[in-house]
């Protein structure tokens, strides 16, 4: 697999930091589901192992999908002609399936990338367990609610080390790939570093009120 796996991994392996996550009306998960498969594929072929750690280890901070989801939309993306597969003999390791997109899956990737509009809309509709704990913090006492805040706080704070991180990795694969392709990878690290760092901002200043209060 390439080194891709590097790239968006700006999720904290605690899921406090890397939520909200995003309101998606009914329908769409399956078309985002389907459009990330084939932007995947549209860098290079991927077997369908590769493609399921792609979205468990790096592409969750942007989707989540489980395996069977990811199987399953591969078969009908090959059976609408979007994709084709080849299954490759192996002699020391087990046989593998590897998929490649087509021109058809070209057109409709270039065709879901030109309307954005649903997308847009929807990209400040939040779920956050986290903030509807803290609404709701006035029915406990101020120890339980600075430890919650200071338990956000060092996610953030880690979150914040993986982002550097990733910068380096898109540093040192940026010659492997069209300037073009990796403008946009750092594109979405600037959103998740900046999104970060006001969290950080926000929690730090939410605790020094708590701690201020009498």
């Amino acid at each position: 697999m390439s080194r891709l796996y590097d790239k968006f991994s700006l999720v904290s392996r605690t899921e406090i930091c890397y939520n909200p996550i995003v309101g998606i009306p009914k329908g769409v998960m399956v078309m985002s589901l389907k459009h990330g498969l084939l932007g995947l594929l549209s860098l290079e072929p991927h077997t369908g192992y590769e493609l399921d750690k792609e979205f468990r280890e790096t592409m969750k901070y942007i989707w989540q999908a489980k395996n069977s989801q990811i199987y399953n939309e591969l078969d009908r993306m090959e059976q609408k002609g979007w994709l084709v597969s080849e299954r490759i003999i192996q002699d020391e390791k087990p046989n593998k399936r590897v998929y490649s997109i087509t021109e058809s899956g070209k057109v409709e990737l270039l065709n879901w990338l030109s309307t954005p509009e649903d997308d847009v809309k929807n990209a400040l509709s939040q779920k956050n367990a986290f903030l509807l704990r803290v609404l709701l913090a006035g029915n406990t006492d101020k120890k339980a609610a600075l430890k919650l805040l200071n338990s956000f706080r060092e996610v953030c704070i880690l979150r914040k080390t993986e982002q550097e991180d990733i910068r380096a990795a898109i540093s040192r694969d940026e010659p492997d790939y069209d300037n073009e392709i990796t403008l946009y990878w750092n594109l979405v690290a600037l959103h998740g570093e900046i999104a970060n760092q006001a969290r950080i901002e926000w929690v730090e200043k939410a605790i020094e009120i708590l701690e201020n209060k009498g």
